[in-house]
Parts: C-alpha cells; sequence; structure tokens
C-alpha cells in the first residue's frame, strides 16, 4: 500500500495536466478544431495563450478566473475539470478495490493503471459534454470502445465472455427503452455508452451500475425539482448519471454486491 500512496502526488499533478488537454477537447470538438495541433485561445477575445495562461488550475487561481488579455471570466468547468480529473486519477491508489495489483513494480499495475486512466479520460470528456450539450460524441465513445477492447483482448482475455455479456446486458436495457419510447425516454447515445460501460464492467458490476444510476438520477431529479431548477418535463442528461455510477461500480462494486448479500443472509 505504501508504494501506491507514494505515487499520489506524481499521479495528482499528471492528472491536472491531463484535466487542462481534456478541456481543450471538450473545446475543440464542440468548434469542429483540430484536437491536437490547434493553439488554445480565448473564446471571448481569440487570442492566443501563452504557457503561462495555460497552468492547470494554477493560472485560473492567479488571474483570478478571468482572461489576462480581455478581462472576460473564465468557466468554472476548466479548473473543476482539471481538479477532478486528478482526484478520480488518485482513486485506485487510495481505494479499496481488486483490479489494481498492491506492488507498483508488477508490470501488470501499470497495465491497469494505463487502462484506467484512458477510460476515465475518454468518460470525464463525455460527461461534460453531455452535462452541457446534451450530446455525447460518437468519435470520442467510439475511441473508449477502441480502448476498452484492445485492453481486454491484450490482457484480460479470460474475462471476454463476462465482459461481452456486460455490453449486451446494459445495451440492451436502453436499446429496448429507446425503441419502446420512441427516443423520448433515453437517447441512443446511452444506448452506445451503456455498450462501453458494459464492457468495462461486465455483467454482475453492471447491474450494480443500472442500480446506481437509477438511484442517483431520481435524487438529483428530486433536488432539481424541489429547488424549481426543473421540472417533470425537463430533459436530464443521463449520460453523466451512468458515469458517476459507473465510477462507484468499478472501484467499489464487489464490496457493494458483498454488502448486500451479507444484508439478507
Amino acid at each position: 500500500m505504501m508504494t501506491k500512496l507514494f505515487l499520489i502526488p506524481i499521479v495528482f499533478i499528471f492528472g491536472l495536466l491531463v484535466g487542462s488537454f481534456l478541456n481543450s477537447v471538450i473545446y475543440r470538438i464542440k468548434n469542429n478544431q483540430k484536437i491536437v495541433f490547434d493553439r488554445s485561445k480565448c473564446p471571448h477575445c481569440g487570442h492566443t495563450l501563452n504557457w503561462f495562461d495555460l497552468i492547470p488550475f494554477l493560472s485560473f487561481v492567479f488571474l483570478k478566473g478571468k482572461c489576462r488579455y480581455c478581462q472576460k471570466p473564465i468557466s468554472w468547468q476548466y479548473p473543476l475539470v482539471e481538479l477532478f480529473t486528478a482526484l478520480i486519477f488518485i482513486l485506485p491508489l487510495v481505494a479499496p478495490n481488486n483490479f489494481l495489483p498492491h506492488n507498483i513494480f508488477l508490470p501488470n499495475f501499470w497495465q491497469f493503471f494505463c487502462y484506467y486512466i484512458l477510460i476515465v479520460s475518454v468518460l470525464i470528456v463525455i460527461f461534460v459534454f453531455d452535462l452541457k450539450y446534451y450530446l455525447i460524441p460518437d468519435k470520442i465513445l467510439f475511441l473508449g470502445i477502441l480502448i476498452s477492447v484492445l485492453f481486454n483482448v491484450l490482457l484480460f482475455r479470460e474475462a471476454l465472455i463476462n465482459k461481452i455479456f456486460g455490453a449486451l446486458l446494459f445495451s440492451s436495457f436502453f436499446l429496448f427503452q429507446y425503441l419502446l419510447s420512441k427516443g423520448k425516454w433515453i437517447g441512443l447515445g446511452d444506448v452506445k455508452l451503456g455498450a462501453l460501460l458494459g464492457f468495462i464492467l461486465g455483467w454482475k458490476l453492471s447491474l450494480v451500475n443500472l442500480f446506481l444510476s437509477y438511484l442517483i438520477g431520481a435524487i438529483i431529479s428530486i433536488g432539481l425539482i424541489t429547488l424549481k431548477k426543473k421540472t417533470l418535463k425537463s430533459e436530464i442528461p443521463f449520460g453523466p448519471i451512468l458515469i458517476i455510477g459507473f465510477f462507484v461500480s468499478f472501484l467499489w462494486g464487489n464490496e457493494i454486491i458483498l454488502w448486500y448479500f451479507n444484508l439478507f443472509s
């Protein structure tokens, strides 16, 4: 455990840097820009930003949340995504789980951890994009599916049947609702996202993810209606809720299953 704890500050800083890049990916996908080669610019005045304007989290603090050149406010999305990416990156280093070996000097530790970081990065982009624009970008979603399939075929082949069944279970559950409601209850993007999450989790943890997602969704909906931010007819993006449920299921799902069966034994 101590060896994993040693990595926390390094991974946290790395997470801030990745979070800054993910913010850029979200903005450029929305505006149909090249993800890698275009320079970052202020969305208000269009001024090309220098490296010292792009220091993750710290630039926002030092600039007091305003553009250095036009003094227009910088969206809180930027520091929040950077901070939460860093926190989610370090979660498997401190959370009890069965997927990450305790010894960082084992090769499979880094294989599992790289897989986790890549999947997390994809899901953060989907989370923010769906939350802001009520849309799940196919290019990012399909990238996540490709990453997941490649890693599982190369590293976790013994669990492939479980993964495939999880994808079919998750996506079929949403596809049935999509067809039954003609797209009114749930979007086609959620069906495809369900296939990705189900493939990562396998069928048992997919059930946990589904249960948690609807529970979290109900709590959020009741809260928003109570605060008069939404009505019963308002649309609420379900992708972010699924992703919250995914992280809880991925990191603590087996413990939740054990707790559930112990509760009724």
